[in-house]
């Protein structure tokens, strides 16, 4: 995330998957990996057979809380007090790692004394760990020589999410634990080749590999490859193109391959913006929520129909190889430059390696990079010459901008609580039959889970006269759905949780379009509703 951005560079994983079995201790907070990254996920249950401790901060009662050393059932939204009282713990009883802090890191004083004001008992209150827990997980986290940290979206979809990862980096740079084998700060990217988008600019501030746009150099840079004047104003970031579709300043919009409609967060809020557009493009497979709303649909071309690359979350350039032709006549990015030349900027690329090539050429951490090295297996960026072998972990002897930098991190609590008229907390999240997608269009996965099943508490159940399969209508400030339940003690008492995956029942209706102020990021994991039995 680009919280981790002043002292971790882009926000990938630090360190590579396979060194999750040689770590004698995993903390994870905020993911349900067994069922949102099943692959390593599994590489967390053979290192936990092999000896590991298995540290989970959850408030949901997941397959690998149940196998863990640790559960930490917390409240949602109180990730930062209890990581604050960890380190204040680590401080107190100067378990910390006093070289690298002094060698390797600057502003220490400013975060101690920011910690020093949540003790235990403290965030015990805020976040319902009890106490014990706290200093347990404290003491085993700092005194473990390879202790990695993971999270995922349950770090990232508050409106603290920034802050929510700078203070899981606060944690690692004080414990020593960065910068070696099995060791890190390891965000699991949400999707398939989200870091690949990320690296090659597919965000409104940067350049491939975040170079920035508010940098002459780098634009002169760009100008100069591309032939033509690059814009030095940062864009705009989704939510904020939604706000502006709203408000009729944005006119017009190209969705390729993405269905906010059923994704994003306050949908309404969405569908409304789409409305209001003069003009919709969206390029997709099928025909979706979001490709309802267009003027013009484009066929797009799936990934069995496409050569290039895919770079995945242990920042790990792989070869992508087609399949079929491309059933559509063209691939996307065949389609993207004919538009292209069609609106009076020439592009002429004859391969998706000649473009791979071109961006290396312009991106110092892919500089070595080339289809011919990843022929067989891919390479990890940095990798900037062409006989460099990547980086399998990064921050080895400094962070990108020489120092870590320690902040003093406060609780900030979440934007919408429970409140009389909604006395529930809504969490949502994703189910391994669906893995990471919405995909009512393959029989096979509809025949294994094919409708929602909102997870409730036996205690609320029991309080509303539900049972497993019955029916009700969950209502937000923004919206309401129906759905059958679950009755189930995975989810604590105040709290239902749901999944987003079927538009029968669009979840994202409820969600809160409240975000983080830097990244933009919805908050997803938090949201009043009430719950009723039809």
């Amino acid at each position: 995330m680009a919280g981790l951005a002043t002292s971790f560079g882009s926000g990938a994983m630090t360190n590579s998957i396979n060194e999750i079995l040689g770590a004698e201790l995993l903390l994870l907070i905020g993911t349900n990996t067994t069922e949102a990254h099943p692959i390593i996920g599994y590489k967390m249950k053979q290192a936990k057979r092999a000896g590991a401790k298995l540290i989970v901060v959850d408030p949901r009662r997941t397959e690998l809380a149940e196998e863990a050393d640790y559960w930490l059932q917390l409240n949602p939204g109180t990730d930062i007090p209890l990581l604050n009282s960890i380190m204040h713990i680590i401080i107190k009883e100067n378990l910390y790692d006093k070289k690298f802090v002094e060698e390797r890191t600057e502003n220490f004083e400013a975060l101690k004394e920011t910690v020093e004001k949540y003790t235990p008992e403290y965030a015990s209150e805020l976040s319902g760990v009890p106490v014990e827990d706290i200093y347990a997980v404290a003491r085993l986290y700092a005194q473990t020589d390879k202790a990695g940290l993971f999270y995922t979206l349950g770090i990232t979809e508050h409106i603290c999410g920034t802050n929510n990862v700078m203070s899981t980096a606060n944690l690692a740079m004080l414990t020593g634990h960065i910068g070696r084998e099995s060791t890190g700060v390891n965000p699991l990217r949400g999707q398939n080749n989200v870091q690949g988008a990320c690296d090659m600019g597919a965000l409104p501030n940067v350049f491939p590999g975040y170079q920035k746009v508010t940098d002459a150099a780098v634009r002169e840079k760009f100008e100069k490859a591309w032939g033509g004047s690059m814009p030095g104003e940062v864009g705009l970031m989704i939510p904020e193109m939604f706000d502006k579709a709203n408000s009729g300043e944005l006119k017009a919009m190209y969705i390729l391959g993405e269905n906010p409609v059923l994704t994003d967060p306050n949908a309404n809020h969405i569908k409304s913006g789409l409305e209001n557009l003069e003009f919709l493009v969206v390029q997709e497979l099928f025909l979706t929520e979001t490709a309802e709303y267009a003027d013009v649909v484009l066929p797009a071309a799936s990934f069995a129909e496409t050569d290039g690359t895919f770079t995945n979350t242990e920042r790990r350039v792989q070869r992508v190889r087609k399949a079929i032709d491309a059933l559509p006549g063209r691939t996307n990015w065949q389609t993207i430059m004919a538009m292209s030349t069609r609106m009076g900027y020439a592009m002429n690329y004859n391969s998706a390696e000649e473009i791979f090539d071109e961006m290396a050429s312009l991106t110092p951490s892919y500089a070595g990079i080339s289809f011919a090295r990843i022929d067989e297996k891919g390479l990890q960026w940095p990798c900037p010459t062409p006989d460099h072998p990547g980086t399998p972990y990064l921050h080895g002897a400094s962070f990108t901008r020489g120092k870590g930098l320690f902040q003093g991190i406060d609780h900030i609590p979440p934007a919408e609580m429970p409140c009389e008229e909604f006395p529930f907390l809504l969490s949502t999240g994703r189910i391994l039959f669906h893995y990471n997608v919405t995909t009512p269009y393959s029989a096979g996965i509809q025949s294994m889970w094919n409708e929602e099943h909102a997870e409730v508490n036996p205690d609320d159940a029991s309080r509303l006269g539900l049972e497993t399969e019955d029916q009700v209508k969950v209502t937000s400030r923004r919206g309401k759905v129906t759905t059958k339940v679950e009755v189930t003690d995975r989810v604590p008492p105040g709290i239902i949780w749901m999944s987003f995956h079927y538009s029968e029942s669009p979840t994202n209706v409820l969600t809160s379009d409240a975000v983080d102020p830097i990244t933009k990021t919805g908050e997803y994991k938090v949201c009043a509703v009430k719950v009723e039995k039809i």
